[in-house]
């Protein structure tokens, strides 16, 4: 695990859906700014950098001045992305100030909720841009709401109006 993370800066977490459509993305992007606002450059954002909400939470902690923290379930796990999607991840993540990465060898569900465990060990508080359906699998956003809600972390659920899911972004073809 990371040391040297500031004590004194709030910890922001996301957990989100990767598979927004293109509308529903510009929908997140802005209400993930007007939840991290106020927190300025004060921020510490904890992000698991994968498509979706998680890299549009990382970009808007960065464009706000805040500071990355990043969360790799499996060293494995840039190989499952999309070009596109690779290349925001690697620049997100040269751009992270702590980075952890938790797993050798390929991502596995079981990696997935290990990251959210460790991502939740660090944060004061959870974004989750959630459509509130049960989690597909093991290590989802449902998963993780649930365990930040039984650790008592606060838990911003967000799903602005008219936010679909559609082709995850980032998707391998």
């Amino acid at each position: 695990m990371t040391t040297g993370l500031p004590a004194a800066c709030p910890r922001v977490a996301v957990t989100g859906h990767r598979d927004l459509t293109e509308r529903t993305t510009h929908l997140v992007s802005s209400a993930i700014h007007a939840a991290l606002a106020p927190y300025g450059p004060n921020l510490v954002g904890v992000s698991c950098l994968a498509p979706g909400a998680d890299q549009i939470f990382a970009r808007t902690v960065l464009e706000l001045g805040g500071r990355l923290h990043a969360i790799v379930a499996a060293s494995g796990y840039r190989a499952t992305l999309s070009p596109d999607a690779r290349r925001t991840y690697d620049e997100l993540l040269h751009r992270a100030e702590w980075v952890d990465t938790l797993t050798l060898g390929p991502p596995v569900p079981a990696s997935y909720a290990t990251a959210n465990e460790v991502m939740l060990g660090t944060a004061d508080h959870l974004i989750a841009v959630w459509d509130g359906r049960p989690a597909r699998g093991r290590g989802g956003t449902a998963e993780a709401v649930e365990e930040a809600r039984r650790r008592a972390i606060r838990v911003h659920v967000m799903w602005p109006r008219g936010a679909l899911r559609g082709t995850p972004v980032g998707a391998t073809r």
